[in-house]
């Protein structure tokens, strides 16, 4: 059995850390895999998680199953955390998943038993795992552009162009803030004008929302999301806590749907509890009960609120550092827009050529695409970064 099995494409991003490891240069810029790092190249535990931990390792009195949805207080705090009553809880169902890679699988597989002949729009481009999943599932897949790489912002009229096209009952994908891999997001008033077609044509939404707190803050960060699901008839939402949690490793995430009523918000519960067995039976608990610990608590919420905006800041304040950094040494306002993104991704628009080119002559290890993570930088780095860039471009 075993000898018929093909061998499947290497995850880019998984590869690219790879050869980083592997390179021996002490100069060696990590800018591939999407991890936050502080000044000094580490990925801290948040302190909120840490003070979390150390109740949780005194109070937890048992190691049981959870229900197959997730512990129920997790729910109703992610879906307040995401939606803050945007929409009543009536029409709300929800599930705890392996990370938001797993709420994105769940609802695909929600959509299929659904909708099983709906094509899925993704944005050109995408985050690749979403690419790769719907490939897998053998799901219907179309595309919608989204970045002009020669001005790096979002190509609005070319998204609507696309955007309007979408028969009805189909699902567009959309990412909630912070757009990976581009950081191009949408102005308020694009999003209303985009809100209105997806209405208008009976487009169903599907938004991801993985970087919440990454990009303008807490609030305004959920602000398309909340819009969505407050004015559409439903909409899937897959959210994150690896990010904005520092809880990578613990796979924490949340599939919400929002359903028309109470009684359809019932069938879609049963659903959505019914592919978690299918699929793994019961969610991983330890990071969505420290989740819970401090979004219920608050003095917990009040710490990590504030490390979590610590965070943001320096992300936007390496924005402009790099931004400034390459407008010197080019003379241009070229890269001007790496300051208007937001999240921990940006698109720099080079070619891939270029890109390897960059990686073989100082050792700055980004994705093919041009793809890096301003997260992985820090002050001491952005100008070489800035040089290796200009001296190559």
């Amino acid at each position: 059995m075993l000898n018929n099995l093909l061998k499947q494409p290497q995850d880019k991003i998984l590869a690219l850390m790879d050869a980083y490891k592997a390179d021996v240069r002490e100069n060696k810029i990590d800018l591939g895999v999407g991890v936050y790092k502080n000044a000094s190249g580490a990925t801290p535990v948040m302190l909120a998680v840490k003070a979390a931990e150390k109740q949780l390792w005194q109070n937890q009195e048992t190691k049981s199953y959870v229900g197959l949805a997730g512990d129920p207080a997790f729910s109703n705090c992610m879906i307040d955390l995401v939606l803050n009553g945007a929409v009543s809880l009536e029409k709300v169902a929800a599930v705890a998943t392996p990370g938001g890679t797993g709420a994105v699988r769940q609802a695909l597989e929600l959509i299929k038993i659904a909708e099983p002949k709906a094509t899925v729009w993704l944005s050109n481009p995408t985050w690749p795992n979403h690419l790769s999943i719907v490939k897998h599932l053998g799901i219907p897949l179309a595309e919608y552009k989204y970045f002009n790489s020669e001005t790096g912002s979002v190509d609005f009229d070319g998204m609507l162009h696309d955007i309007k096209k979408i028969p009805t009952g189909d699902i567009v994908l959309l990412h909630g803030c912070c757009h990976n891999p581009t950081g191009a997001n949408l102005t308020s008033e694009q999003e209303d004008q985009l809100i209105t077609i997806l209405s208008n044509n009976g487009v169903i939404p599907f938004v991801d929302i993985a970087y919440q707190g990454f990009g303008d803050g807490l609030e305004q960060d959920a602000r398309f999301t909340r819009k969505i699901a407050s004015q559409l008839p439903e909409c899937l939402i897959a959210a994150s806590c690896s990010k904005n949690f520092g809880i990578y490793r613990e796979r924490t995430g949340i599939l919400i749907a929002v359903t028309c009523d109470p009684q359809q918000r019932a069938l879609t519960q049963g659903n959505l509890s019914f592919l978690n067995r299918q699929n793994f039976s019961f969610p991983p608990d330890h990071g969505a009960r420290l989740v819970t610990m401090i979004l219920e608590d608050t003095t917990l919420r009040k710490s990590w609120v504030q490390e979590l905006e610590e965070t943001r800041l320096s992300m936007i304040n390496l924005r402009k550092q790099l931004a400034n950094e390459l407008h010197k040494k080019i003379g241009s306002d070229r890269f001007d827009f790496l300051a208007h993104h937001r999240g921990m991704f940006s698109k720099l628009g080079i070619s891939s050529d270029l890109v390897e080119k960059i990686r073989t002559d100082f050792a700055v290890y980004m994705v093919g695409d041009s793809r890096i993570n301003i997260a992985g930088l820090n002050t001491k780095t952005v100008p070489l970064l800035a040089t290796a860039i200009a001296q190559t471009i």
